[in-house]
């Protein structure tokens, strides 16, 4: 798969390593995946993990893995990490979104 397809900022590779470091999880990447649900339709799921990617993931700097089905929805995005007055937070800047929550955890296609 072709790195084009997603983007992950250095910020936001940055602050995986912090994030798992603080764990003592070193080495953990964080799995970026789109599941149906949220108020939109489709919503961003986070999660901080140790196992090896799997064969058709994508992996991103050794640090961000998606899975095949979730690239499909988050072709063309990039990555983020964001801290703002509602808080710190991962941020998928999705072009293929034609709406979404007032948080950005979810989002609609067209």
């Amino acid at each position: 798969m072709s790195a084009v397809a997603f983007n992950a900022t250095p910020r936001a590779l940055a602050e995986v390593a912090a994030i798992a470091a603080r764990q003592g999880r070193p080495g953990a990447r964080l799995r970026v995946a789109v599941e149906a649900g949220g108020c939109s339709g489709f919503q961003y799921k986070f999660d901080l993990e140790e196992a090896a990617p799997a064969e058709d993931d994508l992996l991103i700097a050794d640090r961000v893995v998606v899975d095949a089905v979730s690239l499909d929805l988050l072709a063309g995005s990039e990555l983020d990490w964001t801290d703002e007055l509602i808080g710190a937070h991962f941020a998928v800047k999705n072009p293929q979104a034609v709406s979404g929550c007032g948080c950005g955890a979810s989002f609609s296609l067209g």
